[in-house]
């Protein structure tokens, strides 16, 4: 036997046909032609009792045992000799006795020794590369809703809107959508990033609105858009209906009244209902006397906080994270900039998430212990719009010139996610001349204040546009 390499040579006795070489790369490469007997065999089984041989392929290995077994005539041997043979093959190639006896049967009954093809059971792919790319575009073009919303919208897609790239992926399970948005592909295409959520607002009420199924009951909260370069940022305010989830945004420079109570006007013309109900918590930008006024001109019932029962008005604070701040951000946004969120809001904002963007709706369900629980099962998906629809008699709580045939026209004049990509070009085009903006005014020189009668004039001209500002989307 002989072991060659590039290393140096290190030979035995010439009578027991062993030579070893060393290979610096740490490589033995084994030559055991000159093994041909029994005696040389039991020979290297004892001067080899430190060594341990490994790292050859299961090939190699194969094609070596049964070059050993016809040199050496296994068949022929008797027993105690086949148990030699049997051990030299164990210590060279490090298998175990079982499986060198395998072997050895193996060889007998086919002549020969070939490793097994191991074909791995693998189940049809039922969604297909295209079909993961379809959903990677759908969550980016809604910003990543949950798993029930986004099938909804694929699921509109394929049978609203006949697109028929949604055939296929329009029939997925919400669980295996949660898996294919943890497959390699999904993540290859696109990349998510969380940011933190804000902290829950803690809030009491003193009445809480019962709308008993019909909407027009609406949750009303402010949102803060920042600081930024010693001034306060821009204001959001965010009125949600209790039965329909109907969401109107809107945006004022600042929540003083004067500034506030155009902007309420102009949202309460936006819902396509009557409003009869008005909620908020106790902050002073709607316990007032102007708000109250306004809304006792209305006919609107006005409630408000009620202590330690911070879940009453948990609807429009969730449509805060989840709408506001997910298509917004945190980042400071100038005040002067009110006016071109309005109309980005009444344009785009409004219209997306009223006609195309699926809410939960829940369930009352009594178990046999009595207890009322809420459930969300998935056949009451649907968006603001659907869910007004579904409301018996909806007609009837429509104001007065809306109709549900315009409606119709509004929904249907293009798909979740044709309007969604609209959307999304249009926010950053928005976001883009924010940021040139916030940049003049952060280089601007600062400049003399105005007199009294300037600062008047120039109030007056931005509540004028404040009031002015783009109102329904139903005109």
């Amino acid at each position: 036997m002989s072991l060659e390499g590039d290393g140096f040579l290190i030979q035995g006795e010439p009578e027991s046909g062993r030579q070893l070489v060393y290979d610096w790369d740490m490589k033995l490469i084994m030559n055991d032609e000159r093994v041909r007997t029994i005696e040389q065999v039991k020979r290297f089984l004892t001067g080899s009792e430190a060594l341990d041989f490994g790292g050859v392929s299961v090939e190699e290995r194969y094609q070596w045992m049964e070059t050993v077994l016809v040199r050496l005539k296994y068949y022929q041997l008797k027993r105690a000799e086949k148990g030699v043979i049997r051990r030299y093959i164990e210590k060279v190639s490090g298998y175990s006795r079982a499986q060198v006896s395998r072997l050895i049967r193996e060889y007998r009954q086919r002549g020969q020794l070939r490793k097994a093809q191991y074909k791995r059971h693998r189940f049809p792919r039922s969604y297909t590369a295209t079909d993961i790319a379809l959903l990677a575009r759908t969550d980016e073009l809604h910003d990543y809703l949950s798993g029930p919303a986004t099938k909804k919208i694929m699921e509109r897609e394929w049978a609203v809107y006949e697109h028929s790239d949604f055939r296929n992926i329009s029939g997925i399970s919400i669980a295996h959508l949660y898996n294919l948005r943890r497959s390699h592909l999904y993540r290859s295409i696109t990349k998510r990033y969380t940011r933190t959520k804000p902290a829950a607002v803690k809030i009491g009420e003193r009445a809480r609105p019962a709308p008993g199924g019909s909407p027009g009951y609406i949750r009303i909260d402010t949102i803060h858009q920042g600081d930024g370069l010693g001034q306060k940022g821009v204001y959001h305010i965010n009125a949600v209906d209790e039965v329909t989830q109907w969401e109107i945004v809107a945006s004022v420079e600042k929540i003083a009244e004067s500034y506030l109570v155009p902007v309420l006007e102009t949202m309460l013309v936006g819902f396509p209902f009557v409003i009869r109900g008005f909620h908020s918590d106790n902050g002073s930008e709607f316990i007032n006397k102007t708000v109250a006024k306004l809304l006792n001109k209305l006919l609107i019932r006005f409630t408000k906080c009620r202590p330690r029962h911070t879940n009453d008005n948990g609807l429009v604070e969730s449509k805060n994270g989840s709408v506001v701040r997910k298509h917004l951000g945190y980042a400071y946004i100038p005040q002067a900039c009110a006016e071109a969120l309005n109309q980005y809001h009444s344009d785009f904002l409004n219209p997306y998430i009223n006609f195309h963007r699926p809410c939960f709706f829940s369930v009352s369900v009594t178990d046999r212990r009595g207890k009322v629980k809420k459930i969300y099962p998935y056949r009451e998906v649907m968006t603001p719009y659907e869910k007004l629809k579904s409301l018996p008699e909806a007609a009837s709580y429509l104001r007065q010139g809306v109709t549900m045939e315009k409606l119709d026209d509004i929904a249907n004049q293009m798909s979740d996610n044709e309007f969604a990509e609209r959307m999304v070009k249009a926010r950053s085009n928005l976001f883009q001349n924010l940021c040139r903006r916030a940049e003049r005014v952060a280089w601007a020189l600062p400049s003399p204040p105005p007199t009294t009668t300037q600062t008047q004039q120039g109030n007056q001209g931005k509540r004028n546009l404040i009031t002015t500002s783009p109102g329904s989307f139903f005109d």
